[in-house]
């Protein structure tokens, strides 16, 4: 596992003859055909733990609680007819009020924060996992949330729906912290979008699959002359 992260962030110029071994042995590792535990992941690329959600601790329960009072409220709110969603032309841009009206929620538990994670610079940043950040103020316990929109029809589909890609740069996990993401159900009537239920899902037990893929840009496709 060290070995593959050493390699995937490795950012020092090659010659190609070096790109070229490099390339045969990221080949031979078949990675699109192996799977990795989520929590290993996050170790290796942050050196922070995946804390497994607790259903006896007292400050795993007030933060999921709160987290569950939260989408109960946000369901309803966000499926009225004059709901701010309705105007969107695309249901992933939903995302950004869902994280508005669970951080609103959540700051009005008492004991409980919730804020957009800073990168390891001090950067707030929306976008990249995870969207939130709770920390239950009495234990300082830290809990990271991922709300993610999805589709009734397709919810035991195998389309990719979570990814994480570990820039240091933007990293923005920096404590040791339960992972949880909501998946968010809708209807999919475009424009007329309800939402119907979630699922609180704890992502210690996640396994999850690396998908490479060599990249250009349009800049570098089409060049100006």
């Amino acid at each position: 596992m060290k070995r593959i992260v050493f390699l995937l962030l490795l950012l020092s110029p090659f010659s190609h003859a070096d790109d070229a071994a490099l390339i045969k042995q990221l080949l031979a590792e078949n990675l699109d055909k192996r799977t990795f535990a989520f929590a290993d992941v996050v170790l290796a690329s942050s050196g922070k733990k995946v804390i497994p959600l607790d259903s006896n601790n007292a400050a795993h329960l007030r933060i999921t609680r709160a987290i569950r009072i939260a989408l109960d409220q946000a369901l309803v709110a966000l499926s009225r007819e004059d709901s701010p969603v309705r105007k969107l032309r695309r249901i992933n841009e939903a995302s950004r009020y869902f994280e508005d009206a669970l951080m609103l929620s959540i700051n009005q538990s008492p004991g409980l924060r919730c804020e957009i994670p800073p990168t390891k610079k001090g950067d707030l940043q929306r976008s990249g996992y995870p969207d939130l950040k709770i920390t239950d103020r009495n234990t300082g316990l830290v809990a990271y949330l991922d709300p993610k929109l999805v589709e009734s029809k397709s919810l035991h589909s195998t389309l990719r729906t979570f990814y994480y890609e570990p820039k240091h740069e933007t990293l923005k996990i920096n404590d040791d912290a339960i992972h949880l993401l909501c998946g968010i159900e809708h209807d999919g009537k475009e424009g007329q979008w309800t939402f119907t239920r979630f699922h609180l899902v704890d992502l210690s037990t996640l396994r999850v699959r690396l998908k490479a893929e060599f990249q250009a840009s349009n800049a570098e496709l089409y060049p100006k002359k």
